[in-house]
């Protein structure tokens, strides 16, 4: 397998690890260990762990060691006071621009990911989907890594609570509903929408703080 194959499927699984709480915020490892826990040798865990510390993921130590970013509170109303200053804006000009075919889609990606827990395991790209006909290259640069760094702590916010079927069902009806409002073509009406779904999942998002 090639070197930079087995660097992004490092990356994959310790960024899925991190973000489920599998690898425990302020938890520190040696490469030693995580190499061992994927079985594979040093070089392509420290390029993974690279990467992940530029996500805001974990944080490099002199040495041979790295720790799982920790949670706070700053660090949460930071990420979510950013994507305020950009998701409802572009939002409102994106709705203009989807098609009603793109919006079908999303519609049916909403439904299942209600149906089924689960089935969304990559919330993010939902998000994405209904900004990229508006997004620039430097919004999606600048959006995925607080997406990815937020959806850390609506995960465990979300296991702490203990959602179960109801919750899966309240989260895919979220997005249905912003479809909805993606659907009026009104970019005022979207703008609210969006920033009501921001606050839904900062709410979840604190319970990782409890």
């Amino acid at each position: 397998m090639a070197v930079r194959s087995v660097v992004e499927q490092a990356t994959q699984v310790l960024r899925r690890a991190i973000l489920t709480g599998a690898l425990a915020p302020g938890a520190e490892y040696s490469l030693r260990e995580l190499a061992g826990m994927l079985d594979i040798s040093f070089i392509p865990i420290r390029e993974a762990l690279r990467t992940l510390e530029g996500e805001g993921l974990v944080v490099m130590r002199p040495g041979r060691s790295a720790v799982v970013a920790p949670l706070g509170l700053d660090d949460l109303r930071g990420i979510y006071r950013l994507r305020r200053a950009l998701e409802p804006e572009i939002a409102a000009r994106s709705c203009l621009l989807l098609s009603e075919a793109e919006l079908d889609r999303l519609a049916e990606r909403a439904a299942r990911s209600g149906a089924v827990a689960g089935t969304d395991d990559d919330p993010h790209v939902f998000h994405l989907a209904l900004l990229a006909p508006a997004a620039t290259t430097w919004d999606i640069r600048v959006l995925t890594p607080l997406w990815r760094a937020g959806e850390r702590y609506v995960r465990i916010g979300f296991g702490r609570t203990g959602p179960g079927p109801a919750g899966h069902r309240r989260d895919g009806a979220a997005h249905g509903e912003l479809v909805a409002a993606f659907r009026t073509r009104d970019p005022a009406t979207v703008s609210a929408a969006v920033e009501r779904d921001l606050a839904r999942t900062e709410k979840i998002a604190l319970a990782a703080l409890t």
